[in-house]
C-alpha cells in the first residue's frame, strides 16, 4: 500500500470521543462521580487529607524592647504599629480564653462518662445479682425435682430388691413362706 509519492499510508486513528461534562446538582452527585472517578482505576493510590492542625497564635516575645502606650507617637505611623500589637494580644488572650474553656468542656464531658460507666456497672452487677438468684432457684427447683422423683422411684426399687433377695432366699426354702419384713410401708 505505497501510495505514489513513495509514503505509506495509515489508516486513520479512531478518534476518542471527549467526555461528556457532567456538573453534579447536589452534594449526592459529586460524591458519587468522585468515586466513579477512584474506581476506574483501582490500583491508584487515594489522596485522604490529614486534620488540619488547629490554628494557635504566635508565642509572646520573650522580651520587649520598644514599649510603648496608646498616646505613644501620636500622629505618626507608630500608631498602626501599636494597633497591631494590641490586635495580635487580644487575639492571643481569645485563644488562651478559648482553650481553657474547651478543656473544661473537655474535662466535664469525662466526668460525665465516668458516672455514666459507674452507673452502667451499677445497673449490670444488679442485673447480674437478679440473674444469678433465678438461675439458683431453677437449679433448686431441678434439685427437688430429681429428689422427689428419686424418693418416688426408691420404695418401688427396694421392693424391687427385696423381692428379689427374697426369691433368692426362697430359692433354698419353701415357696409358700412369706417375708417376714417388707420395707416401704
Amino acid at each position: 500500500m505505497a501510495s505514489p509519492t513513495g509514503t505509506a499510508v495509515r489508516p486513520p486513528r479512531p478518534k476518542k470521543e471527549p467526555p461528556t461534562l457532567v456538573i453534579p446538582k447536589n452534594a449526592a452527585e459529586e460524591q458519587k462521580l468522585k468515586l466513579e472517578r477512584l474506581m476506574k482505576n483501582p490500583d491508584k493510590a487515594v489522596p485522604i487529607p490529614e486534620k488540619m492542625n488547629e490554628w494557635a497564635p504566635r508565642p509572646p516575645p520573650e522580651f520587649v524592647r520598644d514599649v510603648m502606650g496608646s498616646s505613644a507617637g501620636a500622629g505618626s505611623g507608630e500608631f498602626h504599629v501599636y494597633r497591631h500589637l494590641r490586635w495580635r494580644e487580644y487575639q492571643r488572650q481569645d485563644y488562651m480564653d478559648a482553650m481553657a474553656e474547651k478543656q473544661k468542656l473537655d474535662a466535664e464531658f469525662q466526668k460525665r462518662l465516668e458516672k455514666n460507666k459507674i452507673a452502667a456497672e451499677e445497673q449490670t452487677a444488679k442485673r447480674r445479682k437478679k440473674h444469678q438468684k433465678l438461675k439458683e432457684k431453677k437449679l433448686m427447683a431441678k434439685k427437688m425435682k430429681r429428689e422427689q422423683k428419686n424418693q418416688k422411684e426408691e420404695p418401688n426399687q427396694c421392693q424391687e430388691q427385696l423381692a428379689s433377695s427374697s426369691e433368692e432366699a426362697s430359692g433354698t426354702e419353701e415357696e409358700g413362706e412369706e417375708p417376714s419384713v417388707i420395707m416401704g410401708r
